[in-house]
């Protein structure tokens, strides 16, 4: 028994969001933006939650994978960004699917998410337990950014959208499937890329000095970031190939998690990758973490550039640290 993609779809929130857009309100530029990341707009929400974002992609790619909700036998939701503290946002989505008894998860790996997602969906279907998952990657960050000068570095980068797959079984004669996933984290470096408050670390929750301080708002050490994201994606990518027993020329497309064009750039540059070969959408829609990569897919599935048949290579580095690779069969 095989696990395959059936049906993709995204979905981001009407309000766009520009540099210029930003320049009004922080002490920052258009072109120092997008030289550092390659971001020019952004999606935010207004009056949505991560569950809301999550089933209108939801509905696309049921659509697109031709079967209905009551069809579905698990949705594991991949966000950082949560309607609530719980229950999770997977449990919201299937209240609004219409569903009553379904199973439903919410899986933690910031930008990684949902390729740690999908090798849950892969296990499950492989294994016989369940025939139709629903894997989504929700992201709503644009109300827990600093719009400050002070929170500039961070709040740049992010945006809002989602993105979702229908992963079902397939005989083993199929020729589309999703092959071997590979997943890694490494907590001793969560201070380097975290959101430390509220939290139940040191038996308090939150306080006036979190507050003054800003710790409720993301923080990050972008150059440190920025260079493990590069190295660990290298190694991932080699990883995954090994496995897969593949070189680089079998790959027809690259899909790398979007947080920073001049992260994926610099990984194609080293690794000799055609930059042709590594299709971006960051520039419209920033790091919407856990989204990212199933919004980038179904892009790529709409508008021909992924065809069924094609070789897909996906990797990422977040938060935690997490980092992942898997290669898929459309």
């Amino acid at each position: 028994m095989k696990a395959r993609i059936a049906g993709t779809g995204m979905y981001v929130p009407p309000k766009v969001v520009s540099n210029f857009d930003l320049e009004k309100i922080m002490d920052t530029t258009d072109e120092w933006i997008r030289q550092r990341s390659g971001i020019e707009t952004r999606h935010h929400v207004e009056g949505q939650g991560t569950a809301d974002l999550a089933y209108e992609a939801t509905l696309k790619a049921l659509a697109d994978a031709k079967c209905e909700a009551k069809d579905l036998d698990l949705i594991i939701l991949a966000t950082l960004s949560a309607d609530h503290m719980f229950p999770g946002s997977s449990a919201l989505l299937q209240a609004k699917l219409g569903l009553e008894t379904t199973p439903s998860m919410d899986l933690r790996a910031q930008c990684s998410g949902f390729l740690y997602s999908l090798n849950v969906a892969k296990a499950f279907i492989e294994s016989g337990v369940y025939k139709r998952i629903l894997v989504v990657g929700s992201e709503t960050h644009s109300p827990v950014l600093d719009f400050t000068t002070r929170g500039r570095d961070v709040a740049v980068l992010f945006g809002d959208g989602a993105g979702a797959v229908v992963v079902e079984a397939a005989d083993d004669k199929s020729s589309s499937s999703v092959g071997n996933i590979i997943i890694h984290s490494q907590g001793q470096f969560a201070d380097r890329l975290w959101i430390e408050r509220p939290g139940t670390q040191g038996g308090t929750w939150l306080t006036e000095t979190h507050l003054a301080e800003g710790k409720q708002y993301p923080y990050m050490e972008g150059r440190y970031v920025f260079k493990h994201a590069i190295e660990r994606l290298q190694e991932v990518v080699k990883e995954i190939l090994e496995k897969e027993n593949l070189k680089l020329d079998d790959i027809d497309h690259f899909l790398f998690h979007q947080a920073n064009i001049r992260i994926n750039e610099k990984v194609a540059e080293l690794m000799k990758i055609p930059l042709e070969k590594c299709p971006s959408n960051i520039q419209k829609y920033g790091n919407c973490s856990a989204a990212s990569i199933p919004m980038l897919l179904d892009e790529t599935v709409r508008s021909g550039r992924v065809k069924r048949g094609d070789k897909l290579l996906l990797a990422a580095f977040g938060a935690g640290f997490t980092w992942a690779a898997g290669v898929v069969q459309f």
